[in-house]
């Protein structure tokens, strides 16, 4: 067992942008609702592809937080990232000019970063010549945009970084910012993933490797973690920013806390580069080693927020997963997927998630798995099907798997003062 940090981390702030909502409480109201975001693809034309649905954000914008010409100078993913950046830090009502912004930083997740504007550049320099590729072109693309230019808003001079892990991307991400204000680094750290990989490249390549799913007639049940009938995860899209931040820099001046950040784990499948371990051993030695580094015994959690992907192979990897790192205890937790209602958003995933088992912990009440109809013989844990649950979450576990074998964990605790 690691060795905690007497330097504790808590939440104080948080955001995010989903096809359920640009903002935390009207995210939070839908998901525990059972509704769906998914939906007919509207910011891509898709009557060449197979697949026609996902969770995409039509009417997303900046207004009021970027002016209109800057944005121009933003991806998609950095949009998303500004805009739940920008929640995050005004809900912890933290003043910069009043901390040290050398101790204050950024690490921002993604999976690929500005792939819409890699698409749109190669298909200018193809149709009119290299002359023609805009100047913007780099600082839009990099994956370190995100977090460069929440940086740059709010003048944060600490460490400043971008994590790709697939779709651990985000909970990654939060790792090394629990790591870094454990270490005395920083202070403060706004951290979590941001992804727009809903372009015409992102669809046909996930499309044509079979890993999405087909049910174009019925768009709102595609996403079915841990069902018989899953076939495959739904593309969606957004961001989860939280902020990180050392307990007394937060209690002298008293902010609201959401919750303490325990522990943290991260490994690798060093398996095959999409396909999980089917026996979810690299899953299980993330898990058992977030416990061991928050300092608690398994049968202290009380719910999982899951992966759950809908994926044949994946839900029951991790299903596998949690039996071997929790025993018995596993039948006694409740889990879920939010993946169900707001489809994988990929690198971003994991902000989003850590945001929604926050307020989780706070209402008591479980945001249910919709479309679990046909309960899977091989995935026989308490899902939290179809209708959210009330219960008492004093900790709580989020998952996240990607892509190239990557594995990572985030412990949580409800901070009772």
């Amino acid at each position: 067992m690691q060795t905690r940090s007497a330097r504790r981390v808590v939440i104080t702030g948080m955001g995010v942008v989903t096809p359920l909502g640009v903002d935390v409480a009207t995210v939070w109201q839908r998901l525990v609702a059972g509704e769906s975001g998914v939906h007919p693809l509207t910011i891509l034309n898709t009557k060449k592809y197979k697949i026609h649905f996902g969770g995409d954000i039509p009417d997303f914008n900046l207004d009021g937080i970027v002016e209109r010409r800057e944005v121009k100078r933003l991806d998609r993913f950095t949009q998303f990232a500004v805009h739940a950046g920008h929640q995050a830090i005004n809900d912890s009502k933290i003043d910069f000019d009043s901390v040290d912004r050398l101790l204050c930083g950024v690490v921002i997740g993604s999976g690929v970063g500005g792939l819409s504007e890699i698409e749109a550049q190669i298909e200018k320099m193809i149709k009119k010549g290299p002359d023609r590729v805009s100047p913007f072109t780099v600082p839009k693309m990099m994956l370190n945009a995100a977090g460069g230019n929440i940086s740059i808003t709010y003048g944060l001079r600490g460490p400043n970084y971008a994590v790709a892990t697939a779709c651990a991307s985000a909970t990654n991400a939060m790792g090394e910012a629990l790591r870094s204000i454990r270490l005395g680094e920083t202070n403060v750290m706004v951290t979590g993933g941001s992804e727009a990989a809903i372009t015409p490249m992102g669809l046909a390549a996930f499309q044509n490797m079979k890993a999405l799913s087909t049910r174009n007639d019925d768009p709102p049940a595609a996403s079915r973690p841990f069902d018989a009938g899953r076939d495959g995860f739904v593309m969606g899209e957004g961001a989860g920013v939280l902020v990180f931040e050392e307990l007394e820099h937060a209690l002298a001046r008293k902010a609201h806390i959401y919750a303490e950040v325990l522990g943290f784990g991260t490994t690798s499948d060093a398996g095959h580069i999409t396909a999980p371990d089917p026996h979810g051993t690299g899953a299980s030695a993330a898990m058992q080693a977030a416990i061991d580094d928050a300092g608690i015994e398994p049968t202290a959690v009380d719910y999982i927020n899951a992966h759950g992907t809908s994926t044949p192979l994946g839900d029951k990897a991790e299903t596998q997963a949690i039996k071997k790192v929790f025993g018995d205890h596993a039948y006694k937790l409740s889990v879920s997927s939010t993946k169900s209602a707001l489809g994988h958003s990929l690198g971003a995933s994991g902000g989003i998630e850590a945001v929604m088992t926050c307020k989780m912990m706070e209402n008591s009440r479980i945001a249910p798995t919709i479309n679990l109809e046909t309960p899977d013989p091989d995935c026989d844990l308490d899902y939290t099907p179809n209708t959210a649950r009330d219960r008492a979450i004093n900790i709580a576990m989020s998952n996240s798997f990607g892509f190239g074998g990557h594995n990572a964990c985030i412990v949580l605790a409800k901070h009772n003062g």
